[in-house]
């Protein structure tokens, strides 16, 4: 399937680490950017960090030192490694999938951090 799968969210403490996976099938994956946005109610969905099909990384400010977003081709699936959590973090988090096929997101995956 062309759509993106986001997997790997879920509850942890402040100051813990997660690991987001965004997966999807065929050869469109490795050809694309993929971004991590994230979204809290009411709030527009926000840039977290994207990686270009070459490996090119980019982050948002508030993220760049804890976060790490990394691609394995063979698997098709991108990484966002995120550590030192904060409540603020708190969002559901969604992959894009762009090229010149088009723009595809996935359904999201909640974090929740507690304090």
């Amino acid at each position: 399937q062309v759509q993106p799968v986001e997997s790997g969210g879920g509850l942890v403490q402040a100051g813990g680490s997660l690991r987001l996976s965004c997966a999807a099938s065929g050869s469109i994956f490795s050809r694309s950017t993929i971004g991590w946005y994230r979204q809290t109610p009411g709030k527009q969905r926000e840039l977290v960090a994207t990686i270009t099909s070459g490996g090119s990384t980019h982050y948002a400010d508030s993220v760049k030192d804890r976060f790490t977003i990394s691609r394995d081709y063979a698997k098709n699936t991108v990484y966002l490694q995120m550590n030192s959590l904060k409540p603020e973090n708190i969002a559901v988090y969604y992959c894009n999938m762009q090229s010149i096929f088009g723009s595809y997101w996935g359904q999201g995956t909640q974090v929740t951090v507690s304090s």
